[in-house]
Parts: structure tokens; C-alpha cells; sequence
């Protein structure tokens, strides 16, 4: 016999645009997020007996996206996503878990003859804030948060040798090698048990996300690295000694290659080792290297 091992559904996709507006300065903000609401609980017979009594429709998780950005602040992305889940269960006493992704597309103001623009932006890469929060009657309110997207690159300062090699093994040793990678970097919060509890000291969500960024940011630019796993490392620890209430911090780490180009058969120019000027970016394949890191 065949039974419901698990489901969840909701709406996807769903774009928020929101403008905060400065009445005493003129000045206005904007946020603009993707959001994904997945709902879990009572639902069985859904599935299992066409029986949409138990549905709350799609449509209106969409509408309800909308309206709790209107009653609530979207920033930060963290305690919105809390408001959002929490409604789902105070209204619906057949839901347990509501399951909250918010991704925060950057606008950054312009800035005109050095001064912040009151109303213009421009978006000045793909890098992404994401949260996941899942909002259970078991477990509280789970929430992680992300920084995706933020495409770093260095032209020198890092290294890749003495690693195994055996009858496999084509690489060369370097002492020398660009590095490039697209950060995916995430960090676990402690349970919290309410949403009250999401908003007290809710600036902590702000400042884990510019520490965070300004970290990988700093490392990626100063650290001699030796390897993109010692590299990743370093990060989660001193995100880890800068966010007191995170417990874990992990990172995605694509190793965008950039081979050098051999053009000696050209006028026998050098173009290889101290002399690589001019090379190939690669679009895979690729090394990708992750890891977790949490308190001991």
C-alpha cells in the first residue's frame, strides 16, 4: 500500500516591491524581494482524497505575501519572514509549519556629484540577501540567512600545492594563480521561540550581514591563501566571533578557473608561469568546495 510520506505547498516566485518614504527628509528607500511561502500541517487528504476543504489556496498565500508587507516591516528580511510564517499558523489551526524564502535584490542609490540621489537607484550586481525561516508549532521559528551571488576575484595572492598525487594526477603545482569564486555564504541562527523574540535586538539580523560580507570580502582580498578550504575557514571563524547568537556558518565555494595560454608557437612570446599576462576563462568545469563550521 502506497501512503503520504510528506508535503508541502504554497506559492513561488512571488514579487514584492516596496517603497519606504522620508516625509521630513524627501528621501525614499526601496526594497525589492522574491518570496516563497511552502505550507506543511493537516493536508493529507489532499493529496490522498481530492479533498480541497484542508487547502488554503495558492492564491491567497500570494495575496497574504503582499498584505504582510504592507502591515509589517520588510527589513530586515528576518523578521519579516517570521511575520509571514507566524500568520500562517495563528490563522489556520491545521497548518504546523509554514516554510519562508526571501531573496532581497540589490539596489544601490545613486550617488550625484558625490551626493546620494533622494530617490534614484541602480543595480550594481547580482549579489543576493537571502532568508529561510521556518516557522513550526513544534520547533519555533528557524532562521538562516545568506549572502549569494557576490562575484569576487584576485589577480595574485593565492596558492595550490602539496596535494596528493598519484597516476590520476594531471595538475600542476602553483605558488601563484588567480582566484575567483561566486560567494554563497550562510549562517544558522539560535531558535527563537516567538516573534517577539525575532524583534528583540532585531538590528543583530543588519549587522551579521554587513559583518559577514565585509569578512569575506576582506579575507578573500588579504589572505595568502593556500587553498580555497583554508580560505573558507578563516571566514566562518571570524563570522562565528562577530555573530554571538549564529551557531553555524558554512560557505559554497565555486573555483572559477583561469588557465593560462601557451603562445609560444607565435613569435615565440611567453605567455606562461611570471610571464602570463593574457588567459582563458573557463565556464566549467569547475572545483566547488563547501563547508560547515559551527561553535565547539
Amino acid at each position: 500500500m502506497a501512503r503520504l510520506a510528506a508535503a508541502r505547498y504554497g506559492k513561488d516566485n512571488v514579487r514584492v516591491y516596496k517603497v519606504h518614504k522620508d516625509e521630513a527628509t524627501g528621501t525614499q528607500s526601496v526594497t525589492e524581494m522574491t518570496v516563497c511561502c511552502l505550507l506543511e500541517g493537516q493536508i493529507e487528504t489532499s493529496y490522498t482524497e481530492a479533498d480541497n476543504s484542508v487547502v488554503v489556496a495558492t492564491d491567497s498565500i500570494k495575496n497574504t505575501i503582499y498584505i504582510k508587507a504592507k502591515e509589517h516591516p520588510v527589513n530586515p528580511p528576518e523578521l519579516y519572514a517570521a511575520h509571514l510564517g507566524q500568520h500562517f499558523l495563528d490563522k489556520y489551526p491545521h497548518i504546523t509549519a509554514a516554510n519562508i524564502k526571501v531573496i532581497v535584490h540589490r539596489w544601490t542609490r545613486i550617488n550625484i556629484d558625490g551626493k546620494p540621489h533622494p530617490h534614484s537607484f541602480y543595480r550594481d550586481g547580482n549579489e543576493t540577501r537571502n532568508v529561510e525561516a521556518r516557522v513550526s508549532r513544534e520547533a519555533g521559528i528557524e532562521l538562516k540567512s545568506a549572502l549569494q551571488g557576490l562575484s569576487v576575484l584576485k589577480s595574485t595572492g593565492s596558492a595550490f600545492h602539496g596535494f596528493v598525487r598519484d597516476e590520476y594526477t594531471t595538475l600542476g603545482e602553483t605558488w601563484d594563480r588567480i582566484l575567483s569564486t561566486d560567494v554563497d555564504a550562510t549562517w544558522k541562527w539560535k531558535t527563537f521561540a516567538t516573534v517577539a523574540d525575532v524583534e528583540k535586538g532585531v538590528e543583530r539580523f543588519d549587522q551579521a550581514f554587513d559583518a559577514a560580507r565585509n569578512i569575506t570580502l576582506k579575507t578573500f582580498a588579504e589572505d595568502e591563501s593556500a587553498s580555497v578550504q583554508n580560505t573558507m575557514y578563516k571566514m566562518c571563524e571570524e563570522i562565528l566571533e562577530k555573530a554571538a547568537e549564529v551557531e553555524v556558518v558554512g560557505y559554497s565555494l565555486p573555483n572559477k578557473h583561469y588557465f593560462e595560454i601557451d603562445l609560444s608557437w607565435h613569435k615565440g612570446y611567453k605567455n606562461t608561469g611570471k610571464d602570463a599576462e593574457v588567459y582563458a576563462p573557463q565556464s566549467g568545469p569547475n572545483g566547488l568546495i563547501k563547508c560547515e563550521v559551527a561553535r565547539s
